[in-house]
């Protein structure tokens, strides 16, 4: 499996005139061992501008293209920055040559905030959708939890909004599906950051 996802990988790299970096293939290569992987959680961090949302957000899409019935949430510190996230996403499923069949012609759910790709039917949720940390998350389900960013200093500057935040991390595990996949992402911005542990206890 990690084979095709170095292929989707390189393929878009090549389709914007750029080669893959080494740490792009490491990053990819430990994002897909999480999501086959038991116990199927992680946290990636990695110095800045090391393109690792960049390599992340592929890596979504690949996700897409070998499982379309994937439904997806990212959450960010703001919805602004999650949106980013699934803008990212949507572009590489307009623009790779392996995700044509995936954008559906009529693009009902086909925004910065949600995006549903061509799939079986009978799935409620998007296949992608995005939320800030204090957004509401209730009755979501999710293959696939992307924490994008959500330590930054307005999230974790006091004991009580790290606590806060701490408790609302917690939620995720019952809108996660029994086999699903959590992925954190960041840099911590606190010595007590939530990333000690990488699942925000």
């Amino acid at each position: 499996m990690i084979t095709e996802f170095y292929k989707f990988l390189d393929e878009w790299n090549s389709l914007l005139a750029m080669t893959t970096p080494r740490h792009h293939q490491q990053i990819m290569d430990f994002l897909v061992h999480i999501w086959c992987d038991a116990p199927h959680r992680g946290l990636l961090t990695a110095f800045r501008h090391s393109g690792k949302s960049t390599v992340v957000g592929i890596f979504a899409a690949c996700v897409l293209y070998m499982r379309p019935e994937t439904r997806i949430l990212i959450l960010s510190a703001e919805s602004g920055l999650a949106s980013r996230m699934v803008s990212h996403i949507r572009n590489i499923l307009e623009n790779h040559p392996r995700c044509v069949d995936l954008v559906p012609q009529v693009k009902r759910e086909w925004a910065a905030g949600r995006i549903t790709v061509n799939r079986p039917i009978g799935i409620r949720e998007p296949s992608v959708i995005c939320q800030g940390i204090s957004g509401n998350i209730t009755g979501m389900r999710a293959d696939l939890i992307i924490c994008d960013d959500i330590e930054v200093p307005n999230t974790c500057n006091t004991a009580q909004k790290r606590e806060n935040m701490r408790e609302r991390l917690r939620e995720l595990d019952f809108i996660l599906s029994p086999t699903g996949a959590m992925i954190y992402i960041g840099t911590p911005h606190t010595m007590d950051t939530i990333y000690r542990t990488g699942q925000g206890d």
